[in-house]
């Protein structure tokens, strides 16, 4: 048995494999609803043999979504919508996950292929952004209202609120989004976050919101489950957000008892200069892992079983996420078996086509 395919457990939650699906928007959401698509994009990847799925990020409120076609929960409506696709993600042997998020200044724009996913103006069913400044995103993007501290304590609650619906929907796993530019990582930056109260300024007070909001959840969150948090580990920007501060988050987030650290990248400005190649980010989750002493996922163009392999096996982190791949190839994880020769189950509805 590979280390990729053998087994992982946090708390009583256990992995079938150590393959899994990152959280990828679709885009095709209606008042953030799942619905087909989002059944077969979702359970397509579990039926493929992947040892957790993760939904897209899912807004905690209207205004936490990125367009208006994410997914929400900030409904008991579409709590009961996720229901049937949590139990057919079970169903096929994957472990079901959630990732909770809040747009912040990156709120309102459009589906890619829609406008080239440029803003969406309030009287095309956008909204005003809200952020830790008021800076925006681009020059094209509006100019986001900087939250009040009343506001500040209203989103925790937000995420609270989502927080017990997705336990109630079936989920195993909750992830909170700080990473890619939305809003907590807006907070953590100083790049976004210009605010002169306790959210400003030094690292302690940057990180105050997030480190609430990661408190809150985990509180919530039953112990028997783990709870994880996305972070950039770097803006790619001098005197923004690093890997140093990272570690540092990672320690504190360790100490709040959250279970794994999803290292990614980038994401908070438009112009960074990014040296995308194979496996890039995954220095990140080895550093973190190292220094923080907290499990992490690497993430980042890993797209080869035996680049996936040695990323496990070298201690580099004890997961993969895998996000292009798996909407090259749903059943990366079937594939990938047979090439490190490993004899994984299909789904018996497949077993002709094994051999």
């Amino acid at each position: 048995m590979t280390q990729l395919f053998s087994e992982f457990r946090l708390r009583n939650v256990l992995f079938r494999n150590r393959i899994f699906v990152s959280p990828m928007c679709q885009y095709s959401a209606i008042d953030g609803m799942p619905n087909a698509w989002h059944v077969v994009h979702l359970g397509s990847r579990a039926v493929g043999g992947a040892g957790l799925v993760m939904v897209e990020a899912t807004g905690v409120s209207p205004e936490g979504r990125i367009s208006p076609y994410d997914l929400g929960l900030w409904s008991d409506t579409q709590r009961d919508a996720f229901r049937p696709i949590v139990q057919f993600i079970k169903e096929q042997g994957a472990v079901a996950g959630i990732q909770l998020a809040h747009a912040g200044r990156k709120g309102s724009t459009d589906a890619p292929w829609l406008n080239g996913g440029g803003p969406v103006t309030e009287n095309n069913g956008g909204w005003q952004p809200l952020a830790p400044s008021e800076l925006p995103f681009t020059a094209a993007h509006a100019v986001p209202r900087a939250l009040t501290k009343a506001e500040i304590d209203v989103v925790v609650q937000q995420f609270a609120d989502t927080t017990r619906r997705a336990y109630a929907a079936g989920f195993d796993v909750v992830e909170v989004h700080m990473a890619h530019g939305y809003l907590l990582h807006e907070f953590l930056s100083p790049i976004t976050n210009q605010r002169t109260d306790e959210y400003g300024g030094s690292l302690e007070n940057r990180t105050r919101l997030p480190l609430a909001v990661a408190k809150t959840v985990r509180a919530i969150w039953p112990a028997e489950r783990p709870v994880f948090v996305r972070l950039s580990a770097t803006d790619w920007v001098n005197g923004g957000w690093d890997l140093e501060q990272s570690i540092q988050l990672a320690r504190w987030l360790k100490e709040l008892e959250i279970d794994l650290i999803d290292c990614s990248s980038g994401g908070l400005v438009a112009d960074a200069k990014i040296p995308a190649g194979p496996g890039f980010q995954v220095p990140f989750a080895a550093a973190i892992r190292a220094k923080a002493g907290v499990p992490t996922g690497a993430v980042g163009l890993i797209t080869e079983p035996y680049q996936a392999e040695q990323i496990i096996a070298t201690g580099q982190a004890d997961v993969v996420l895998l996000a292009r791949e798996f909407l090259r190839d749903p059943h990366w994880p079937l594939h990938a078996a047979r090439r490190l020769n490993v004899d994984l189950p299909w789904p018996k509805q497949y077993l002709r086509a094994k051999t």
